[in-house]
């Protein structure tokens, strides 16, 4: 495989696995991050930090970043930093009108724009277990398949333009209605007598058994709310869903509804735990307290 000169800005939960990959791989990677205490660990794991001079001589930019401001900031910067030919691509989970933005600012000083949406937890990238969706210039999709690779098994191309930006959208909106069709589900079954762990286990074999509820089961069934991705969090992806439905004209009412349970979640001190405390919200409206 070919070797690449790769530096990587953000590595939180999700940046620092995908980095660590990447060098495992035998590439030359170095990492920047405004939080030190994230270029400690970095640094633990061997990637050295580096400046905006080893930026500009990269070959390849990466970036995981958590909102549409760290992107328009962070892309308009490395848009004018890097040489004409170099590759930045973006992990984030953004909106695509902020993500266009960067495109025509890459488009302006000849940087080639790889859109690099991933799925799955902090747990799925440590185990390079992550799903790969990426839109852009084809020729450079297919040029940095050996750098995607480090990250996961699943790699999907969809296109030239925004396309991976909706797709990692369409796959939150689904992750997030599971976890509203649970605390339904869950309370009902509460309601009526029924025994939580007994429910995770029949649920873990019947025909609604998908990936994330399994996924979620081993936490769950024991009532653990750990984030892998918190209620703020999944509020900002529920509201980026909302504006690109709005955008287009796509009807969403579920969504806009299980945002609102996500809300109600926040408001009642549990916007650091797990998304699924939204089971929680439905368990206290129908009288359930642990």
């Amino acid at each position: 495989m070919n070797m690449f000169r790769v530096h990587f800005i953000g590595v939180g939960k999700m940046g620092l696995p995908m980095a660590r990959h990447l060098l495992a791989a035998g590439n030359q990677v170095t990492v920047s991050d405004p939080d030190l205490s994230r270029l400690a660990l970095a640094a633990e794991c061997g990637l050295a930090s580096g400046t905006m001079d080893e930026l500009a001589r990269a070959e390849v930019v990466m970036s995981s970043l958590p909102h549409d401001q760290a992107l328009r900031s962070v892309g308009m910067a490395v848009a004018a930093a890097l040489p004409q030919g170099a590759v930045y691509l973006d992990t984030s989970t953004v909106s695509q009108r902020v993500s266009a933005e960067v495109a025509e600012a890459c488009a302006r000083s000849g940087v080639e724009y790889l859109r690099t949406t991933v799925s799955g937890n902090n747990h799925m990238a440590e185990a390079a277990q992550l799903t790969v969706m990426a839109s852009g210039p084809k020729a450079v999709h297919e040029r940095l398949l050996p750098l995607l690779r480090c990250w996961g098994p699943n790699h999907f191309y969809l296109g030239e333009g925004e396309q991976a930006r909706l797709m990692k959208l369409v796959v939150n909106l689904l992750i997030a209605q599971t976890s509203a069709m649970l605390a339904e589900g869950l309370t009902l079954g509460q309601k009526g007598g029924l025994d939580w762990a007994d429910m995770w286990a029949v649920l873990g074999a019947s025909a609604v058994a998908s990936p994330i509820l399994k996924a979620k089961s081993a936490q769950l069934s024991k009532r653990d709310y750990a984030p892998t991705f918190t209620v703020t969090q999944m509020n900002k992806d529920l509201d980026l869903i909302l504006a690109e439905a709005a955008a287009c004209e796509a009807p969403v009412p579920q969504t806009a509804a299980t945002r609102q349970l996500m809300a109600a979640a926040q408001a009642q001190g549990d916007a650091d735990l797990d998304y699924a405390a939204i089971i929680r919200v439905l368990e206290r409206s129908a009288g359930l307290t642990r």
